[in-house]
């Protein structure tokens, strides 16, 4: 099969370091974020990787270029930021199988692929996790801390989809894919997930995202 990566954006949170270089070659654990993806998507199967680039395109080319990573990558540049949507339908041209997996560029997580396959047009879900801390109070007496906690059965988009091919003529040439197919698709009932549950799952948005996955990056993409 073959995998979409999203890997377009500007990265602005994670300034001024992407400023000089794109978010997908922003370090974690000295290896920067895209390779631990192609690595993650090669032990599940994956033989071509179609990456989505935009900003400093070229110096993701480049690296990729010079590295051995074992898969065919592949590149779909885009002149002006086209959305999700918009990417994921200008790389489907490169894509002559039935389905296709597609993944967000700041994503590191150890998702199971081959389940998320089960079904035709698949959104991997974890629990919501709070990034602050819960206080669990009786009356107006704190009792106890827990630091980020996942809330039970409230369940979040990990920015990983399992799609048919069928769905890139519905996709806009410019517009984010979650406001405009999955909404549509969900209320015709063409939209599945699959729950995931005690798994590692990271988007690196900030400097404290990347500390918290650099601590486990290893143990998750082995």
């Amino acid at each position: 099969m073959k995998a979409i990566i999203l890997a377009g954006g500007r990265g602005k949170r994670l300034r001024p370091v992407t400023d000089y270089i794109p978010k997908p070659l922003v370090p974690i654990k000295n290896i920067p974020i895209i390779e631990w993806q192609i690595r993650y998507l090669k032990k599940f199967g994956i033989n071509e990787v179609i990456i989505c680039t935009g900003y400093k395109a070229e110096m993701i080319e480049s690296y990729l270029n010079m590295k051995n990573l074992g898969i065919k990558i592949s590149f779909s540049i885009e002149k002006s930021p086209l959305g999700t949507g918009g990417a994921i339908k200008k790389a489907g041209s490169m894509i002559n199988e039935k389905s296709f997996f597609v993944i967000n560029g700041d994503t590191i997580t150890n998702i199971d692929l081959k389940k998320l396959s089960s079904k035709k047009n698949a959104i991997a879900a974890i629990e919501l996790r709070t990034k602050y801390g819960i206080l669990e109070t009786d009356l107006e007496k704190i009792i106890n801390f827990k630091e980020k906690k996942e809330i039970p059965n409230t369940w979040m988009n990990a920015g990983i989809y399992h799609l048919e091919k069928q769905i890139l003529k519905e996709l806009p040439v410019k517009g984010d894919i979650e406001k405009t197919v999955f909404p549509k698709y969900a209320k015709k009932g063409l939209l599945d997930t699959i729950k995931f549950k005690n798994i590692e799952w990271y988007s690196i948005d900030s400097f404290k995202d990347m500390e918290d996955c650099s601590v486990k990056v290893e143990n998750i993409i082995k």
